[in-house]
């Protein structure tokens, strides 16, 4: 509707002059207006809109049908002004036309004669008041257009909650089937309310057909067995602070069948206070069966590797040393043959020695004397060995760190390994073109816990020692294996497979880990990595040659306490220790030891094994002794720790041990060692 419409004055007065003087009053004031020939054209007018409408009396006289029916019409906001023009009367109106005005509604009755103003004023109130009920529809227009929106936002919002609550819906049964079908349950714990949810497959997890018993932590707890209880109390516990929930134990199911469980769950907090802790429950019996079974047969063919391994190398070296003697036995008296059989049969043991003590660093049930130490120290005195088992044909250099942390290590088994690694190093860039060159770092390292997850050590401060060499690499297929006992990738005759794994189980014993790295056709590198020791350093003890220290013999009447329980190894002692002038006092196990300590017979050292029978060792045994005897001398022998945590230290580190097998001239050696002196 035009603006101009409504604020128009509407004229109906067919009765002479009487619109053309209105009109000339009210546009006198710059009010618009506009004449009407008829009711027909003024009810068209007012249809078309308008601001108010003067109208004279006597023009409603007529048919007034169609303009109720317009004032019926209106909208709730509109109350159409009328100004009616009477002639004065002397008497009342008659009820019709009285009738008629009220039909109007709002109007304002102005006697004739009328003057100009006052024509004017009411005009000016009429379309004020007109004015005032555009503003009330603009109102109400203006909250149904934000109705219009409300509603179209409700309407939104009821078909976005409606695709949300499917999507949740479908998303919970999807997440419900693909629990299912990989046999997990779901669950939700409340404790501020003792509320729990929970899947069917939990109930049916713990034995129980239809919905289970009421639960909550203490009845879930209650169904662990009572040997894994202390586990799940304390996994549960440590949810305050870790805030997850990782437990796998034993439970009880309803019908008495013992299952595995595993547990995992998050906590939910609210405020200050973890109420809440939901997660997933798996029932892992089978998998620990399966798990289980495959580690079996893992062992089974590690195990049959291993002996199939050392039983072709014994059978190799035994075939030199039986085939020496049965020649021997056969010419005994041919001394010049016997003599080079006899070496021979004597280099065959050696490397079976060196053989078993390789297996025993891989088991980690090799004897230790951990010190503790700079490594560079170590690998500056170990250079020369270096250099010559390199070879004049490659490049070693030695790149150390200054500042390089002690640790505590065995320094011969460092060696050893290092060594070990030195050789392979210079087996790996045989016949390669190019220039052979071998690096020995050392680095401080601080290692992560992500570093060290699959280690089996804590994460903190290390000490690497590294060798790299450039030569032919190792393919990734084979990487996972280097460290397997008889795994090698030299040709056949060129490596027994074990040198990695004696440097693998010298690091582990040492409480670190060995890591290796390479890429074919550029070379290698493996370090050994070792926790920092909070200890000073010390002097390190030489592991050189002790064949400049004399054969000593034994003075007058020093008396040996042997303690042995192996008779072919007893005898063997006994009859060494006679050559060698000693008196011997003989002990198959630590009890009759101990007797003999215990009387008041001469005994000036102890010589005893270490794993015996009996319920005591020989380092528990020498402890004893020394107590009984204060000042008494000890020296252990063993070629075995059966105990990895008890006895692979030996007496601590501070008693001196002898290794087997060893020879009359080595016995010799380690008791002048003990007992001092230089009688012969």
């Amino acid at each position: 509707m035009p603006v101009a419409h409504e604020e128009r004055i509407l004229i109906l007065a067919p009765r002479g002059r009487d619109a053309a003087v209105i009109g000339q009053v009210l546009a006198g004031t710059g009010t618009p207006a506009q004449a009407c020939p008829d009711l027909t054209g003024w009810l068209d007018g007012l249809r078309a809109g308008a601001g108010a409408a003067l109208v004279t009396e006597e023009a409603l006289e007529g048919d007034l049908t169609d303009l109720f029916a317009w004032l019926d019409a209106q909208p709730a906001w509109s109350d159409f002004p009328f100004i009616v023009l009477a002639t004065r009367q002397a008497a009342r109106r008659s009820e019709r036309a009285s009738q008629r005005l009220a039909r109007l509604a709002n109007v304002v009755l102005l006697e004739r004669p009328v003057n100009a103003e006052t024509l004017v004023s009411a005009a000016a109130s009429a379309l004020r008041a007109r004015r005032r009920q555009y503003q009330a529809r603009e109102h109400l227009l203006e909250r149904e257009r934000a109705q219009a929106q409300l509603r179209l936002a409700n309407e939104d919002l009821e078909r976005r909650v409606a695709e949300r609550t499917r999507e949740v819906e479908t998303a919970h049964e999807t997440l419900a089937f693909a629990l299912d079908a990989a046999g997990m349950a779901s669950w939700d714990l409340d404790d501020r309310t003792g509320a729990a949810r929970r899947s069917p497959r939990f109930d049916a997890v713990f034995g129980y057909g239809e919905a289970g018993p009421h639960w909550d932590r203490e009845s879930l707890i209650a169904h662990v067995v009572e040997e894994d209880r202390d586990i799940a109390e304390r996994a549960f516990a440590a949810t305050r602070e870790t805030g997850t929930l990782d437990l796998e134990c034993r439970i009880r199911r309803a019908d008495g069948q013992v299952r595995w469980i595993a547990l995992r769950g998050r906590v939910r907090d609210e405020g200050d206070t973890a109420t809440r802790i939901a997660g997933i429950l798996m029932d892992r019996t089978d998998q620990r069966s399966t798990e289980e079974a495959l580690r079996q047969a893992q062992k089974m063919e590690a195990i049959g590797q291993l002996t199939g391994g050392v039983a072709h190398d014994f059978n190799n070296l035994l075939t030199v040393i039986v085939g020496g003697l049965d020649m021997m036995l056969r010419r005994p008296e041919q001394v010049e043959r016997v003599k080079r059989l006899a070496e021979a049969a004597m280099g065959a043991a050696r490397r079976g020695e060196q053989l078993t003590q390789q297996l025993l660093a891989f088991s980690r049930r090799q004897m230790l004397r951990p010190q503790t130490l700079n490594p560079n120290r170590l690998l500056l005195d170990f250079k020369p060995l270096a250099e010559r088992a390199a070879g004049g044909a490659v490049a070693l250099a030695f790149d150390l760190d200054p500042a390089i942390d002690p640790i505590r290590i065995d320094p011969a088994q460092f060696e050893a390994a290092v060594l070990n690694l030195v050789v392979n190093a210079r087996d790996a860039m045989e016949g390669r073109d190019g220039p052979a060159r071998i690096a020995v770092t050392s680095r401080n390292i601080h290692l992560g816990t992500s570093a060290v997850a699959d280690k089996g050590v804590p994460p903190g401060p290390y000490v690497t020692v590294s060798v790299t060499d450039t030569g032919s690499g190792i393919p990734s297929d084979a990487l996972p294996r280097v460290f397997e006992p008889f795994f090698t990738t030299k040709e056949v005759g060129k490596g027994t497979g074990l040198g990695l794994s004696q440097v693998y189980g010298f690091t582990r014993s040492a409480n670190g880990f060995a890591r290796i790295e390479s890429e074919v056709g550029r070379g290698t590198t493996v370090s050994l990595c070792f926790p920092r020791s909070t200890d000073p350093a010390g002097e390190e003890l030489g592991t050189g040659p002790v064949s400049a220290i004399p054969l000593r013999r034994a003075g007058a009447g020093e008396t040996v306490l042997l303690v042995e329980d192996d008779e072919p190894v007893l005898a063997m002692a006994v009859e060494s220790l006679e050559e060698l002038r000693y008196r011997v006092v003989v002990a198959r196990n630590a009890a009759e030891a101990l007797e003999h300590l215990r009387g008041v017979e001469r005994i000036d050292i102890l010589f005893s094994d270490v794993v015996m029978p009996g319920g005591m060792n020989g380092s528990q045994l020498a402890v004893e002794a020394q107590r009984l005897r204060p000042g008494i001398k000890v020296l252990l022998t063993s070629g075995y720790v059966a105990n990895l945590d008890e006895g692979q230290v030996i007496g601590r580190g501070e008693l001196p041990v002898l290794s087997k097998p060893y020879r009359r001239d080595e016995l010799a050696r380690s008791l002048r060692l003990v007992l001092g002196g230089e009688r012969r």
